[in-house]
């Protein structure tokens, strides 16, 4: 459907473009958001990735994989961004990362909805690669192929950093719940 709009667009009619705005934005917003972790900054890259597509849809090669090349332009622009922000931020370095199996454990006891709560919090805590890939990978469900594609890094970047986001949303979490309990004692 995608190659369609972007035949009608070539062809003049600019207005047919809403199509993939509309499609798109959501993916996008959340992309974004997981970059540079702030809605403002977030939408204004996706306006400039949607502007940047719109303008350079001529030099789309395969016209049925609109997706992962809008993807790209998004994550350029996200990135481009935030190195002008410089607000990256990074866990302690000399800090033990906890194994992957002490995840579950650490959900034991909280809802649904806490659990939501305490990741969506923890993803803006931790760097904004890691925060991109967690988000790529588990909230919009792509394959670690699909994601070197959408990013352009190697199959064993992506890996390595999908595992450190892992370690580092567990760190983020566990730190944010021992803070509730000792409020909580209070």
């Amino acid at each position: 459907m995608d190659s369609v709009y972007i035949q009608r667009v070539l062809n003049g009619s600019s207005d047919d473009f809403r199509y993939f705005i509309r499609k798109y934005k959501d993916l996008a917003f959340s992309v974004a958001v997981s970059v540079v972790k702030n809605e403002f900054e977030a939408e204004e890259i996706v306006q400039e990735a949607f502007i940047k597509s719109y303008r350079n849809l001529s030099s789309l090669k395969e016209r049925s994989n609109f997706k992962t090349w809008f993807c790209r332009i998004l994550i350029n622009e996200a990135f481009k961004r935030l190195k002008k922000m410089r607000e990256e931020i990074v866990l302690p370095t000399n800090q033990i990362l906890p194994a992957i199996e002490d995840f579950e454990d650490t959900f034991k006891g909280l809802n649904s909805d806490e659990q939501r709560f305490l990741v969506v919090e923890s993803l803006k805590k931790i760097p904004s690669k890691e925060c991109l890939l967690l988000q790529l990978f588990y909230l919009e469900g792509n394959s670690v192929d699909q994601i070197t594609n959408l990013t352009g890094w190697s199959e064993t970047n992506v890996k390595v950093i999908l595992h450190r986001a892992r370690k580092h949303l567990l760190v983020v979490v566990k730190t944010m719940m021992e803070s509730e309990l000792t409020w909580s004692k209070i």
